[in-house]
């Protein structure tokens, strides 16, 4: 089995509204949120410009696809934008099942005592450190990178 590659990685919840970003330490032990990027023209500027600041190793990307495991209109538009910051950086951006993450951020802001009003400042974050946790977790269990590698050149390899 590959060892764990060491780096820091990206994590990004895309939404129509919002797009969360989060980070881990080169160690992959703590993923916490980073920012939120306002959805829009200039989204993938403002996420390469994070990309630069951070030097990551990766950018996983939660992919919204149904509880059956199918993709949907809104995994579609992930996977355009997804392929636009692919070719906006030069590191490689992943796609993974973000299946429930917003509920599992949700909770633990509940839990840490944020109320409805005040988590939707920070819950795209929060998801996005979700993702992360989640990513990081399924390479260390594998032994090999999480999810699907983007493509800028076609589809998304398995």
């Amino acid at each position: 089995m590959a060892e764990f590659r060491r780096g820091v990685r990206l994590g990004v919840d895309w939404g129509d509204a919002r797009i969360g970003v989060a980070a881990c330490d080169r160690d992959g032990v703590l993923a916490y949120p980073l920012d939120t990027v306002a959805a829009g023209p200039d989204e993938i500027g403002r996420l390469a410009g994070l990309v630069a600041e951070q030097q990551p190793l990766e950018v996983v990307v939660g992919l919204p696809r149904s509880l059956s495991g199918a993709d949907g209109p809104a995994a579609a538009k992930v996977r355009e934008r997804a392929a636009a910051l692919a070719a906006a950086i030069s590191v490689p951006v992943r796609l993974v099942d973000e299946r429930l993450t917003t509920v599992t951020a949700s909770r633990r802001l509940r839990d840490s005592g944020k109320r409805a009003r005040q988590q939707r400042s920070v819950i795209d974050a929060a998801a996005a450190a979700a993702i992360l946790e989640q990513a990081i977790a399924v390479e260390r269990s594998r032994g090999a990178p999480p999810g699907e590698l983007v493509s800028t050149t076609g589809p998304a390899d398995r």
